[in-house]
């Protein structure tokens, strides 16, 4: 008897559903297609649990962020995202921080449920496997000031067209338009280093979102993107020079 090959098919695994096997977790975890999802409808806010500085050093594209200062006292933290939320602690929450063996989603996911916060879940796998699954980051203008002339590794993108280019841009910056179809074929991608940091602006942040998410279609592992305007960035470069 031939036994139909149906009958031996097993759900291959999906990178993006995947999750943490973690024994007895204290706040479930949602997978990297969950929290695609939730950024695109809007249905958590999605908090990340790092320190500021590196929130503005780049963090998951539509992520929060209101951690106090360093060194302040956990109720300080909880406190905070009580006013994020405006008191209501039903207020769908999703944390992540640095991934798998990161302490810092857990540790104030675990305070906000004794706090009486109803509907806390995590991202564990966090930041690093966000970035390597493609998924859009975003840079804020104080990380970029913190690495500009300091850091000569980082590629700078500029996605604007070439006639604005051409009219002026930060120091070192490429002209990769956006709106070019054959732009990366011809983009100075640091294709020795797949880890070299690339930072994207452009005229606004649907431009700059725009070149990110189809670098992020390569093999590229540390791409970010400004969200602000084109202008707003270079003042901010030309006061710190």
């Amino acid at each position: 008897m031939t036994v139909p090959a149906a009958d031996f098919a097993v759900e291959q695994p999906d990178v993006y559903r995947a999750t943490l096997a973690e024994p007895d977790p204290r706040t479930p975890q949602v997978s990297t297609e969950d929290l695609r999802r939730i950024l695109a409808d809007g249905s958590a806010i999605v908090l990340d649990s790092r320190k500021q500085a590196e929130y503005e050093a780049g963090h998951i594209a539509g992520a929060r962020n209101v951690a106090p200062a360093p060194g302040a006292p956990s109720p300080d933290y909880v406190a905070a995202v009580e006013r994020l939320v405006q008191g209501d602690k039903s207020q769908p929450l999703v944390l992540y921080c640095n991934g798998q063996y990161c302490r810092q989603g857990r540790q104030l996911s675990a305070q906000l449920v004794e706090a009486g916060f109803s509907n806390v879940k995590r991202y564990q796998l966090g930041i690093p496997v966000w970035r390597a699954l493609g998924g859009p980051v975003e840079i804020e203008l104080q990380g970029i000031l913190r690495i500009f002339g300091v850091d000569q590794t980082v590629v700078y993108f500029d996605a604007r067209s070439p006639e604005e280019f051409a009219m002026g841009s930060l120091p070192r910056a490429h002209n990769v338009p956006a709106d070019a179809a054959d732009a990366l074929d011809k983009a100075p991608l640091p294709r020795n280093d797949f880890n070299t940091r690339i930072v994207i602006f452009g005229k606004d942040g649907a431009q700059s979102r725009k070149l990110a998410d189809a670098i992020g279609k390569r093999p590229f592992q540390n791409v970010s993107y400004f969200s602000g305007p084109f202008e707003q960035l270079l003042q901010a470069i030309e006061s710190k020079g």
